[in-house]
């Protein structure tokens, strides 16, 4: 069972047009230290625009740290990184040595994470990417992060900061730190809240049981948009199972194809969660990215989790959970108009007319996926 926390304000933020100018503001109000943790670190007008930022902090004396994906952020160009040290900036990359066939390849830090002085935090799904660019598309990309003040922040300040600890004893980086700040929980609002991550040492299920538990416990709906969805058997059952006992069951996934081996490995199971009477929309007015829920619009959570083996079995992820109706209702409101105005049904009856091939297609990708899981050593979960 998670642990909430009182004393919290949590603000949600919709796409990068709300998130970046808010990430902005928070560091360059920084007066100690910065915490950013990214997957993607594009060097586009965003990353530019981020790093310039941060740039700023170390310049006028903020310890700045970023910390980003090997695979990821494989793109952020080698002059960039160097402009950012000259800066002061101190930059790590996670995992930065890419092995096929070696199961540490696939344990990627997915989670996108930035602290700022301890007191405020932003947590989601949203890289540093600028999410206009959306080329045959109506942007801007699909996502949500949330603004957290309050007292839950010393938890999201030692999670960061033990990692990059990590990194740095592993890369031989080492550098004198300024002392540690030294927290004490400060109410900033008067919302419930949980910070749940997952790693491979002592939080490897958290956040899919985070999920479990609101969806065993829900009595009347469940809203779940996810942009990369193949769940396992346990998390399978329990959405059917709350669709048996009445509860409406609601997902929202992926319309486009963006990685071609997943999207159809997740349609190979629209026909059990469609004879369940569970509700599919796919998005399609652009790319989705989200990875959001909302239960009996009372519990809901935002993070860089996916509901697939490589978010809930490898990677590095990190979501805030919060027990508050306000939350939840602007949250879940936020998706009803996402699926009125830019999703589409699936229908029981158009999906047991869909040519052969597709299906044999979908099956076909479904195994290809769990046969990737046994390679990586993660096959019996299924």
């Amino acid at each position: 069972m998670i642990e909430f926390l009182d004393g919290n304000q949590v603000s949600l933020l919709c796409n990068g047009t709300e998130y970046f100018p808010a990430l902005e503001a928070a560091i360059d109000l920084a007066v100690r230290e910065i915490y950013l943790e990214t997957y993607i670190f594009e060097y586009d007008s965003t990353g530019k625009r981020i790093a310039a930022a941060l740039m700023r902090a170390a310049r006028r004396g903020v310890t700045t740290h970023l910390l980003v994906d090997g695979y990821g952020g494989k793109t952020l160009p080698r002059e960039a990184v160097e402009a950012m040290r000259a800066a002061g900036v101190q930059v790590l990359i996670y995992r930065p040595t890419l092995a096929k066939f070696r199961r540490s390849s696939y344990r990627r830090l997915h989670r996108k994470i930035a602290v700022m002085d301890s007191r405020i935090a932003f947590v989601g799904g949203i890289n540093i990417i600028d999410d206009m660019d959306t080329p045959g598309q109506t942007p801007p990309r699909y996502d949500y992060a949330v603004r957290v003040e309050g007292s839950l922040l010393p938890q999201i300040h030692a999670v960061v900061r033990k990692l990059w600890g990590l990194v740095s004893w592993s890369q031989l980086r080492l550098r004198r730190r300024r002392q540690p700040l030294v927290l004490n929980p400060i109410a900033a609002g008067n919302m419930r809240a949980a910070f749940v991550i997952r790693d491979n040492i002592g939080h490897r299920r958290d956040i899919e049981e985070a999920y479990l538990e609101a969806i065993h416990g829900a009595r009347s709906e469940v809203v779940l948009a996810n942009a990369y969805f193949l769940p396992g058997r346990h998390f399978r059952q329990a959405l059917i199972q709350a669709a048996a006992r009445g509860v409406r069951v609601v997902l929202l996934l992926q319309g486009r194809v963006e990685y071609f081996l997943l999207h159809y490995a997740t349609r190979a199971l629209y026909g059990l969660f469609l004879d369940a009477e569970i509700e599919i929309y796919e998005y399609h007015r652009s790319f989705m990215h989200a990875k959001v829920a909302v239960v009996d619009s009372s519990w809901a959570t935002v993070g860089s989790s996916n509901i697939d083996p490589f978010s809930l079995l490898l990677s590095r992820e990190a979501n805030v959970v919060v027990s508050d109706a306000g939350f939840s209702t602007q949250l879940r409101a936020s998706l009803e108009q996402a699926m009125r105005e830019g999703s589409r049904v699936v229908t029981y009856a158009n999906w047991k007319r869909q040519p052969l091939y597709r299906r044999f297609l979908s099956w076909l990708s479904y195994g290809g996926v769990r046969l990737l899981m046994g390679v990586a050593g993660y096959g019996r979960r299924g």
